[in-house]
């Protein structure tokens, strides 16, 4: 049966495409169906968001071509300081410290912002001769009886070999296939944003455990930086709606003055904070990826990250399958895939889950237990070195693009 391509890809953020440049090396057919519309695609200014790549990501983009063309404007991230604060008190003394100079493979990520990124990848679905993309186009129906095939919003039907969602965590993909979910809310929003600063941060990234929770300071290119600031739902909600100075006036006594005086730089995002976890990676002609798969806690900020060693595994099971002359969506094919990820999936989350209860308190001894136990972790060279390669992605099965090598 002739189809209009291999792959149906749903969802046009980042996973989804990259899913299609990494399928395009193999040569697989995609087609990316992106509900943002064309007007919206790859906006010039910058809005705020940005993104931590851990090592094993940026290799993968280096592996799709990518990342030559993202370097200059990225910022390596060369150490990682992590405390416990309070609002007016500042951090405490740091208990956790990464050094990238203790890894030989360089620094353990980059930080990237999203216009760079974003552009980057829709320029390179451009140019595939082997990828599609639909932007403007919703989903509306799909079916996978005979072979896989989505009905758009405006009555177009597309066939292929394989739907794949990447939807976000309210995938309708998994929806609609009967995929139900687990999960919680957390009581939290984070508020993103970027702020300008005196000081420069020397590629220091710091995380400061609050009683509401964790303020990320992540560092950009220039006296930049990204931060990912989680609050009570209801601070949020008075926060976003607050002008520019008492934003910065509320921020001020959790960030400190360490990078001297502050300003926004950029605009404010925010969004509720929940653990939600797809009860299964694949159905019938069908697997999931990135937030459609597995939605986690900001507080490590892995992710993306998490999202892209997703389309690392199914790419190269998917490119393996083909070269074994396979049916590409035949069920024991999609099986490999969902036992590659569903471990490091659970283990990531439920770790993100129980640091998140365990830090965002202000409870006496529970303060005393995790400084003390994350004071161990920084003294032992080995346990250290541990923490600081599975952060950059370095350690388990990682796939061959995460790896820095083509499919």
């Amino acid at each position: 049966m002739a189809h209009d391509a291999d792959i149906l890809i749903v969802g046009g953020g980042l996973n989804g495409p990259c899913l299609a440049l990494a399928c395009a090396q193999a040569g697989l057919s995609s087609i990316v169906i992106d509900s943002t519309a064309p007007e919206l695609q790859a906006r010039d200014g910058f809005d705020g968001r940005s993104y931590a790549l851990a090592l094993a990501s940026v290799r993968m983009l280096g592996a799709l071509g990518l990342w030559d063309g993202l370097a200059d404007d990225a910022q390596p991230i060369l150490q990682i300081k992590a405390s416990d604060g309070r609002a007016g008190q500042g951090a405490a003394p740091f208990f956790l410290h990464f050094d990238s100079a203790e890894l030989e493979e360089g620094p353990m990520g980059q930080m990237i912002e999203d216009r760079y990124l974003r552009r980057a990848i829709l320029a390179a679905i451009d140019a595939s001769p082997r990828v599609t993309h639909r932007p403007g186009a919703t989903v509306v129906a799909q079916d996978t009886t005979d072979d896989a095939r989505v009905t758009l919003a405006d009555g177009t039907v597309l066939t292929g070999r394989l739907i794949v969602g990447a939807d976000g965590r309210r995938s309708g993909t998994a929806a609609r296939a009967g995929i139900r979910r687990t999960g919680w809310e957390y009581g939290q929003t984070a508020l993103v944003c970027a702020i300008a600063h005196e000081a420069p941060h020397h590629g220091i990234a710091h995380q400061f455990f609050m009683p509401p929770g964790p303020l990320a300071i992540l560092p950009l290119t220039g006296n930049r930086s990204s931060i990912v600031w989680s609050e009570t739902h209801a601070d949020a909600r008075r926060l976003m709606a607050a002008d520019e100075v008492a934003f910065l006036d509320h921020l001020r006594p959790r960030f400190g003055d360490f990078l001297g005086d502050i300003a926004l730089a950029g605009r404010r995002h925010s969004y509720p904070l929940s653990l939600t976890i797809a009860n299964a990676l694949v159905a019938p002609r069908l697997a999931l990826v990135g937030d459609a798969a597995h939605g986690v806690h900001p507080i490590a900020g892995q992710g993306l990250n998490l999202g892209l060693r997703d389309v690392g595994a199914l790419a190269e099971v998917l490119a393996d399958a083909l070269r074994r002359g396979e049916d590409i969506a035949a069920p024991d094919v999609l099986a490999r895939y969902q036992s590659w990820r569903r471990f490091d999936t659970a283990a990531l989350a439920m770790t993100t889950d129980g640091v998140n209860r365990l830090f965002s308190n202000d409870n006496p001894a529970l303060r005393l237990i995790r400084d003390i136990g994350m004071g161990a972790i920084s003294a032992v060279p080995a346990l250290r070195r541990g923490f600081m390669r599975q952060a950059a992605g370095l350690t388990g099965d990682v796939p061959r693009l995460l790896q820095g090598r083509a499919l």
